[in-house]
């Protein structure tokens, strides 16, 4: 354990010192980006001395890890006296809704479907649940989500739209439904193919020998043989959800850390961008060794 906890620092410290090198390496005065070409070199003067950068380049990067080790990166510039990582934390709450609640929805739906396609009940046509599966793999998110909410919400209105504040948790569960399926259909692949794999033990044969029903034989005694790879495919698919997150927050203009991201890249706002994608990058690392070592707990052989 604590070697994976190393490993996970290990990626967040190599991202934040990227982040912090592309953002004052790069060609251009990041006051003037962040002013505009309009303000004076007294504004301009002012506003690198509150953001250090007039400063040495390696104490510049001596604070900057100072700031990430006390979890302080500085105020926001558009935002004065507001912390950048105080703006990070709120707009992470409405992301780790519709992200939480996506894998929820994406997890049941996709072990639902490879149980419904490993069983006998859909004869030969529970081949169009593997192809269901493969081709909503490969379709990306902004592909459908335009069209199903014009759909479902803008002309039959069955739906609300996500981004009406009065839409409430019915428009919650719509977004986050959106958001589940390309991770639906990621579990739902991996999730057949381990069945497929744990359908060969012998263990099956004497459960199905002792009188009972095929059903029960996948949900208690094929299903948890094969959750390690389902555990894994869904902690490494959590970077497209939080990719689709943006999208969705962007498409139906809804708060979360995928517009904070946007919106402080587009006002220069240098501290709190540092902030959001660190802040995005240590979540993605973490969940990442979570993912690993739940499989590690389900599958002693991981481990081993």
């Amino acid at each position: 354990m604590l070697g994976k906890a190393l490993d996970a620092a290990i990626v967040v410290f190599a991202l934040a010192s990227a982040v912090f090198l592309a953002l004052r390496v790069l060609p251009g005065d990041p006051s003037a980006l962040i002013l505009g070409d309009q303000a004076s070199p007294l504004e301009r003067a002012a506003l690198r001395a509150k953001l250090h950068l007039d400063e040495p380049m390696w104490l510049q990067y001596a604070r900057f890890l100072k700031g990430l080790v006390t979890f302080d990166l500085g105020e926001s510039v558009r935002r004065p006296g507001a912390s950048a990582i105080g703006r990070v934390l709120d707009a992470a709450t409405p992301t780790a809704e519709l992200a939480g609640l996506a894998v929820l929805m994406g997890a049941a739906l996709g072990i639902g479907a490879a149980v419904l396609g490993q069983g006998p009940w859909l004869g030969r046509r529970r081949v169009w649940v593997d192809r269901s599966a493969t081709a909503l793999a490969s379709t990306p998110l902004l592909a459908f989500a335009p069209i199903v909410t014009y759909a479902l919400a803008a002309r039959l209105r069955i739906v609300p739209l996500p981004g009406d504040p009065e839409a409430g948790f019915a428009g919650l569960l719509f977004a986050s439904g959106l958001l589940s399926i390309p991770l639906a259909a990621h579990v739902a692949r991996v999730s057949r193919a381990a069945l497929d794999d744990v359908a060969r033990g012998q263990f099956l044969g004497v459960a199905r020998a002792k009188g009972g029903s095929y059903a029960r034989m996948l949900w208690l005694h094929a299903l948890p043989a094969a959750i390690g790879p389902i555990v894994t495919v869904i902690g490494a698919q959590l970077g497209a959800l939080l990719g689709g997150a943006v999208v969705l927050e962007r498409l139906f203009e809804r708060r979360g850390l995928g517009t904070l991201i946007l919106e402080a890249y587009g006002a220069r706002d240098f501290p709190v961008l540092e902030a959001a994608v660190i802040f995005t990058g240590a979540l993605f690392a973490i969940v990442q060794q979570l993912a690993a070592s739940a499989h590690a707990a389900v599958d002693p052989r991981v481990g081993s």
